[in-house]
C-alpha cells in the first residue's frame, strides 16, 4: 500500500467529525484490510431499551467500510451494505470492526466486516458492496 495514502486516510480519520464525535479510531490499515476500533459509552449509544443502538455499531462498520474502500487511493462509494446484529455488547468494552475486501473488479469490490467485542465475542457481521469511481481521492 502507498504510505502517503495510508498517512493520509489516518489524518483524515483522525480529524473527522463524525468519528471524533464518537470517539473511532482508525488502528490498521493495509491493502485490502482494516480495522476501527471505539469504546461503547452506554451513555451515549444506548437505544431505548437500554441497549446498543444499531446506529453506533453501524458507525463503525461504515468507518471500517470507509476507509478500506479507499486503500487504492481512489474513491469508492457504498453500493449496498447488508447487516446481521448478532449481539448487544457490555457497557465499556471496546468493539472493533475489521473489514476485509473480498472481491475487486475494475468497478465494484466486495467487503467482509465483522465486529468483535473486547472479548473477541462477535457483535455483527456485515457483507457490503462498493463502487470504485476511478478517482483520486481528493485530500492526497
Amino acid at each position: 500500500m502507498d504510505p502517503t495514502v495510508k498517512k493520509a486516510i489516518f489524518e483524515r480519520v483522525a480529524s473527522e467529525p463524525f468519528a471524533r464525535t464518537l470517539d473511532i479510531r482508525l488502528v490498521e490499515l493495509e491493502e485490502g484490510f482494516s480495522a476501527v476500533e471505539m469504546v461503547f459509552d452506554p451513555k451515549k449509544m444506548n437505544n431505548i431499551y437500554g441497549r446498543a443502538h444499531g446506529g453506533a455499531v453501524f458507525a463503525l462498520i461504515d468507518e471500517a467500510f470507509q476507509t478500506v474502500g479507499q486503500w487504492d487511493g481512489t474513491i469508492g462509494v457504498a453500493l449496498n451494505v447488508n447487516v446481521t446484529y448478532v449481539s448487544s455488547p457490555a457497557p465499556g468494552t471496546r468493539l472493533r470492526a475489521e473489514a476485509r475486501e473480498v472481491s475487486r473488479t475494475k468497478k465494484t469490490a466486495g467487503y467482509q466486516i465483522m465486529v468483535t467485542d473486547s472479548e473477541k465475542a462477535l457483535v455483527a457481521t456485515c457483507q457490503a458492496l462498493l463502487y470504485r469511481t476511478g478517482k483520486p481521492i481528493p485530500f492526497l
